[in-house]
């Protein structure tokens, strides 16, 4: 859904040409997904409003929705120059070596593994 037609080889471009004759709505969801991928990146919030009017119609409407219910918090998230990434890989890092110790993931043991002090 989210790759440009420049980046598809040429049997998956003319397969996602052909699925989009077939699934017209496929078609605006796309294009809404690119939308809003073009919206983060440029860092233009004001054309929020009118790509939920779109989206809420078309088949990421429950995406659309969910952003509508955190319209605040998406827009801050939009002009906003900073990013919280590096704190959600980091806990991302934590619980996938909590996973591997099967539970035994206790303060001490896991200040080991981490090589936290």
């Amino acid at each position: 859904m989210t790759p440009t037609r420049d980046d598809l080889a040429k049997s998956e471009a003319i397969l996602v040409a052909a699925i989009e004759v077939n699934v017209p709505e496929l078609v605006v969801a796309r294009t809404a997904i690119g939308d809003f991928q073009s919206m983060i990146r440029s860092k233009t919030a004001h054309k929020l409003d009118g790509w939920l009017e779109v989206a809420k119609n078309s088949l990421i409407g429950s995406f659309a929705g969910g952003v509508e219910k955190d319209i605040d918090a998406v827009r801050n998230a939009i002009i906003s120059p900073w990013s919280n990434g590096q704190t959600e890989g980091q806990i991302t890092r934590l619980k996938l070596i909590k996973r591997q110790m099967y539970g035994r993931a206790k303060l001490d043991l896991l200040q080991v593994r981490i090589g936290a002090l």
